[in-house]
């Protein structure tokens, strides 16, 4: 096979940032998918639905005229967030989904949950309407080693919080473990899991292996080898509980190469061509348009996309700048660390 067309995708974890940065990346994102999930966790985040319709606007103000885009706008939890406005934005269509990110687990996070009790109204109102909540699972306890945080979470949180409230629909975000995807296979209903185009390239040694390499590094961290083979095994599977979240996270250089590096990979630029060598290698390209294109809609209740997306494979591997340029300073591009046939047409 030379080329695929399916479905324009979406992306169901997609970090735009504010400012300069978000006029400087949102183009990359517009131009290969439809609609993306966008992170609230901005500074000061996007709490209340008067914030979310304010970051929205900003976001069309900055999509190129030639592109269509549709931003699908998410909340962030914290303990004082009121159960009314999340049911009013959601009932408007505003917002599709409400964040939870464990206070202190990733980059501008420290606004997050800490005792999930003082949240258990806003959850349960959000099982009552159908409203999905999408999870960082990794818990933020200093004993628990880097690459046992999202283990550890499952077991401990994200088990106990279906057990208690069983109707809430949750989307485990950027799985990066056998026993998460393990956990998802299991469930029989109300759970699904994004997975990123790096985690389903990369393992730990990307960062550490050689020397100290920032641009690879992300939360969560890359696992051993073990787990991104199950990650492929589940991303390839055409299993409906697993649809793309890029995670895509830009921050300029300076941030990422200094002695306490920001976590986070900017890979729109590349996503879809990481995905269709990964899908090939797998011997999985039918099932390409399902992880990409279809699953996700169906998890969020809403129509695949009419557009279509063709992707050819070339002779000659294709190339991407290393770096783009924002207002804010430059970005590194993801490097998959070896040759990429495929080119989105």
């Amino acid at each position: 096979m030379v080329e695929i067309t399916i479905p324009k995708p979406d992306d169901w974890h997609l970090h735009l940032r504010d400012g300069a940065m978000l006029e400087g990346v949102l183009p990359f994102s517009a131009r290969h998918f439809a609609r993306a999930i966008i992170m609230p966790n901005l500074v000061p985040p996007v709490v209340t639905s008067a914030d979310a319709q304010a970051y929205r606007d900003r976001i069309l103000a900055a999509l190129p005229a030639d592109l269509e885009f549709t931003p699908l706008m998410t909340l962030y939890l914290t303990e004082g967030t009121d159960p009314a406005d999340v049911a009013s934005a959601h009932a408007s269509g505003l917002v599709t989904a409400v964040k939870l990110y464990p206070a202190g687990a990733t980059t501008n996070s420290h606004s997050g949950v800490r005792d999930l009790s003082k949240v258990m109204p806003v959850l349960e109102k959000m099982a009552e309407i159908g409203m999905p909540l999408c999870i960082h699972g990794e818990v933020t306890d200093p004993s628990v080693d880097i690459f046992d945080r999202e283990a550890v979470f499952i077991e401990t949180v994200l088990d106990p919080l279906r057990a208690r409230v069983p109707d809430l629909k949750i989307t485990l975000e950027h799985v990066t473990t056998s026993q998460g995807v393990d956990y998802v296979m299991g469930a029989d209903a109300n759970l699904a899991a994004s997975i990123t185009t790096h985690h389903l390239m990369i393992n730990r040694n990307a960062i550490l292996a050689g020397g100290i390499r920032p641009h690879y590094y992300c939360l969560p961290v890359a696992k051993r080898e073990s787990h991104r083979l199950a990650l492929r095994k589940a991303a390839t599977s055409g299993d409906a509980r697993f649809f793309l979240g890029t995670d895509s996270a830009p921050h300029v250089d300076p941030l990422k190469e200094c002695g306490c590096g920001c976590a986070g990979i900017f890979t729109a630029i590349n996503t879809l061509s990481c995905l269709a060598h990964v899908f090939e290698e797998e011997g999985a390209l039918d099932h390409l348009a399902a992880f990409a294109s279809r699953n996700g809609p169906a998890w969020y209740g809403l129509p695949v996309n009419d557009e279509t997306v063709t992707l050819v494979k070339r002779d000659q591997p294709v190339h991407w700048p290393d770096k783009i340029f924002t207002g804010d300073g430059p970005v590194t591009v993801f490097d998959p660390l070896l040759p990429i046939h495929w080119e989105v047409a």
